[in-house]
C-alpha cells in the first residue's frame, strides 16, 4: 500500500487457551484447512497463518508475535517469516494482563510504525481486509481504522457504535445486552495510538495489578475515543470473522476451510 509510513504487524499470542484445553500445542497452530496449490490440496494450515498471510497482503514489512513462556512451538512453526515474504520476531510477555500489555511489548519496535493489529485465533475471509484498512487510514487520517462487521452474537464481540460518516462514537467490550449489531475484530492504527496506548497502560498498570483483571483492547480504544483520538471504521459484511476460540466455532472454522 502507499503509505509514508513502514508497516509492520502485532500479533498477541500470549493466550492460553483455556476453553480449548486440553490441547497439545498452542492454539495459534491448529489446523484449520489445507494450503492449496491450484486444485492441489497440499499440507494442512494452521490458524494463525491466515492472518499473517493477510498482513503480508496489506504490506507489512514484519512481524511481531508476543508469546508466553513455552509456547516455542510458533516460532519454531512460522521461523524468520521468509516463507511469507517478510520477517518475523518474537517478543516474550511482560505483565499478563491482556492483549494491550502483550502488545505494547513491541513498543520500542513499532511506535514510529503503522501498525497492523488481529487476533490469531480470529478468521477474517476477506484477504485484502488490511489493505482496505490501510487505504481508509490514508484517507481520512484517522489515528485508528477498525475493520467492523455485522456480528451473529454481539454479546461475544467488542460492540461499537459506527456513525454515517464511518467513524466509531464509542466501544463497548462484550455487553450483556445491546442495540447494536456490529463488533470490531481487526485493526490499523498510527503512531498516535501507539503512543496513546504505551502511556495509558502505564497509567493503569497499578490499579490493573491490583485487581488482577485483565484490560482488553476494547476498553483502551474506547479511552482512546474518550480521549479524543479519531477512530474510523471500515465495514465489512456479516460473516466476516469468526473466533475459533470455543470448540463450537472451531468446529464450524474446519469445516468451512475443509
Amino acid at each position: 500500500m502507499d503509505t509514508p509510513l513502514p508497516i509492520v504487524g502485532i500479533i498477541p499470542a500470549a493466550g492460553l487457551a483455556t476453553r480449548l484445553q486440553p490441547l497439545p500445542f498452542s492454539k495459534e497452530l491448529y489446523p484449520v484447512g489445507f494450503e492449496r496449490e491450484g486444485e492441489s490440496i497440499k499440507q494442512p494450515k494452521v490458524v494463525s497463518a491466515y492472518l499473517v498471510e493477510q498482513m503480508a497482503a496489506g504490506g507489512a514489512e514484519a512481524l511481531y508475535f508476543i508469546l508466553r513462556s513455552g509456547k516455542w512451538d510458533i516460532p519454531s512453526y512460522f521461523g524468520d517469516g521468509s516463507k511469507y515474504n517478510l520477517s518475523v520476531a518474537y517478543l516474550l510477555m511482560g505483565l499478563p494482563y491482556g492483549a494491550p500489555y502483550s502488545s505494547d511489548q513491541a513498543y520500542t519496535f513499532v511506535k514510529d510504525k503503522l501498525v497492523l493489529f488481529g487476533f490469531p485465533d480470529i478468521l477474517i475471509s476477506k484477504p485484502d481486509a488490511f489493505a482496505r484498512l490501510i487505504a481508509r487510514q490514508n484517507e481520512t487520517g484517522a489515528d485508528v481504522v477498525l475493520g467492523v462487521f455485522e456480528a451473529n452474537h454481539p454479546d461475544k464481540w467488542d460492540v461499537v457504535e459506527v456513525m454515517p460518516d464511518g467513524s466509531i462514537k464509542s466501544i463497548h467490550p462484550k455487553p450483556h445486552k445491546s442495540n447494536l449489531t456490529h463488533a470490531w475484530a481487526f485493526a490499523c492504527w498510527s503512531p498516535a495510538f501507539t503512543a496513546f496506548m504505551h502511556n495509558y497502560l502505564q497509567q493503569m498498570q497499578e490499579s490493573i495489578i491490583k485487581s488482577g483483571q485483565e484490560l482488553s483492547m476494547g476498553q483502551v480504544l474506547q479511552a482512546a475515543i474518550i480521549n479524543g483520538l479519531n477512530v474510523h471504521s471500515v465495514e465489512f459484511e456479516k460473516g466476516t470473522c469468526l473466533d475459533v476460540g470455543t470448540p463450537e466455532d472451531l468446529r464450524k472454522a474446519i469445516l468451512k476451510h475443509t
